[in-house]
């Protein structure tokens, strides 16, 4: 192949990646912003609420499946400071969770059973973090936003001591709601963006394994 036919070859090449990079942004950008209008489309209609099971992008990946939830987002709760970012909770001490807050329709979904569901797509286990996660942003924790929340968490707790598959103690915690801060829109369905970092990541974390081992059922 000569000099100029290389060179034009070159071009089409660069041309098609440019033109791929372009629209796998604007399909990321078009999603997000989908899944932004549509929470605040129906967020008057919906229920909240708050769980933080190690890395967001893969509670909301799991939330997202449930049947009666509208949208879970990515972000951060439980800390001292008026706001938080990935970077301040990442490397600093500020005892913030990563969190998602999730969006249902309590006519399909109800609150005892998002919270069952929770339970099952972690290991309660773990008072360091999540699966390869260590760190405070990393613990369980389930927040509650009434006192009927509380009661169903409590009980649902009490259940799980008595009846759970495995030997070890639950440290989970169990804390009142408190501000909660939505995360960088890179973070927002991370798991639809990168769909193939995203399993890497979650694999090389072995956290279905884990979850497949503590209670006994396969999760996708």
């Amino acid at each position: 192949m000569n000099k100029s036919i290389a060179h034009f070859v070159l071009i089409l090449l660069l041309g098609s990646a440019v033109v791929g990079l372009g629209l796998n942004i604007n399909s990321s950008q078009a999603s997000s912003n989908a899944k932004n209008t549509e929470r605040s489309a129906h967020t008057g209609n919906l229920s909240k609420a708050i769980f933080a099971g190690g890395c967001f992008w893969c509670i909301e990946a799991d939330f997202e499946k449930l049947p009666g939830v509208n949208s879970a987002v990515s972000g951060y709760t439980g800390g001292a400071a008026d706001t938080a970012n990935y970077k301040q909770v990442s490397y600093t001490e500020t005892g913030h969770y990563e969190a998602v807050e999730v969006s249902y329709d309590s006519n399909v979904v109800s609150y005892a059973e998002l919270v069952e569901y929770f339970w099952r797509h972690i290991d309660p286990t773990d008072p360091e973090g999540q699966f390869c996660d260590k760190g405070s942003s990393y613990r369980s924790a389930i927040f509650y936003g009434s006192d009927q929340e509380e009661e169903i968490v409590n009980k649902s707790l009490e259940n799980l001591r008595v009846n759970k598959p495995f030997d070890e103690d639950i440290v989970t915690a169990v804390l009142s709601a408190q501000p909660f801060y939505d995360a960088e829109e890179y973070h927002q369905d991370y798991y639809k963006k990168n769909p193939i970092r995203y399993k890497y990541y979650r694999n090389g974390c072995r956290r279905d394994n884990t979850v497949n081992r503590l209670w006994g059922s396969e999760k996708d």
